[in-house]
């Protein structure tokens, strides 16, 4: 059993800056591939990013965030960040981070079933 904790949002101007950090516990972090999704209030929850578990790290991007959103892990902290930059109005969420188990060393999991634990998710909000 993984329990994660995200932190790390709040409130921020258009163009500005947040990082967001999922730390676990119970596992290793270095067993799972990572993801970080989001949630609009009436949407669906939605893919940003994911990082694979390893050592050579293969990341991938939502369209919508590629180029402003960062996703990367550090494995000695057990931990997992979400750096985003150039934020817009639109990037306003609930922000989950999530870990897949049971996937191939360079997997990069992208839909939710993929994702076996949940953190409780970090608000975000980018006023115009």
């Amino acid at each position: 059993q993984v329990q994660l904790v995200e932190s790390g949002g709040g409130l921020v101007q258009a163009g500005g800056s947040l990082r967001l950090s999922c730390a676990a516990s119970g596992r290793t972090l270095s067993n799972y591939a990572m993801g970080w999704f989001r949630q609009a209030p009436g949407k669906e929850r939605e893919f940003v990013a994911t990082i694979s578990r390893s050592a050579q790290l293969r990341t991938y991007h939502s369209d919508s965030v590629k180029g402003r959103f960062t996703i990367s892990r550090d494995n000695a902290k057990n931990t997992v960040y979400l750096q985003m930059d150039s934020l817009k109005p639109e990037d306003t969420a609930v922000y989950y981070c999530a870990a897949s188990q049971n996937r191939l060393p360079t997997s990069t999991p992208r839909v939710r079933y993929e994702y076996n634990y949940w953190g409780q998710g970090t608000q975000v909000t980018v006023s115009s």
